[in-house]
């Protein structure tokens, strides 16, 4: 995966990530492109048309498939809408939505694997735990299992807050997959206290050394 992000030392989503260059024998790359009466050297070409859609499905994100074809956002719209140009139109709108698939992926896999946070102590860190946000996973069950997920007695464009008893019956059984959080806070003061006396028996070995030098 490489960054096609015009700031690649910043920190964004994998959404902004391109992912591997699709097959040029993909359908979604078969439409009817656009054929210009006059191209001009700047005229989006059917070329670059199916190079734009390739990016757009790759990337997930329309600014990005378009500076990737060198092409400006006004100049793609303009074409987008053109009688004859249907078929683009289409693999634009498919595009997207093999993007949006990726997204969705994407959340999924940070909702199960969670995200690592450092644990601190006297400026430095001593340790990380794993978080997992709820509200995403409760989202994500609900999208994706609603016979077993959803509730039908509330309102279905509502997403239930916590004290809910459906938002409670999801997150107690999200929560029952992972270690506690006495668990979690237990693990770290270990690891705290063993790098502790890890220090302290380092400081030790160098006051015995000093000394034996005198």
């Amino acid at each position: 995966m490489r960054c096609a992000s015009a700031r690649p030392g910043r920190r964004t989503s994998r959404a902004a990530f391109f992912e591997d260059a699709i097959d040029p024998e993909d359908p979604l790359l078969g439409f009817a492109a656009y054929v210009h009466k006059a191209p001009r050297a700047n005229s989006i070409t059917p070329e670059r048309q199916r190079a734009f859609i390739a990016a757009l499905a790759a990337s997930g994100i329309v600014t990005q498939a378009a500076r990737a074809i060198g092409a400006s956002m006004e100049a793609l719209y303009k074409l987008r809408a053109l009688p004859g140009a249907e078929g683009f139109a289409r693999a634009w709108n498919l595009a997207v939505d093999r993007g949006m698939m990726r997204l969705e992926d994407c959340a999924l896999e940070r909702a199960i694997r969670g995200e690592e946070r450092p644990v601190v102590s006297g400026g430095e860190v001593v340790a990380t735990w794993t978080r997992h946000d709820t509200q995403l996973m409760l989202f994500l069950l609900r999208q994706r299992l609603p016979e077993r997920y959803g509730d039908p007695h509330r309102d279905s464009r509502r997403d239930p807050r916590p004290g809910d008893p459906l938002y409670e019956r999801i997150r107690a059984e999200i929560e029952a997959s992972y270690p506690s959080l006495e668990d979690v806070r237990a693990s770290i003061q270990d690891r705290i206290a063993g790098l502790r006396a890890q220090v302290e028996a380092r400081k030790a070995a160098e006051a015995a050394q000093v000394a034996a030098g005198e």
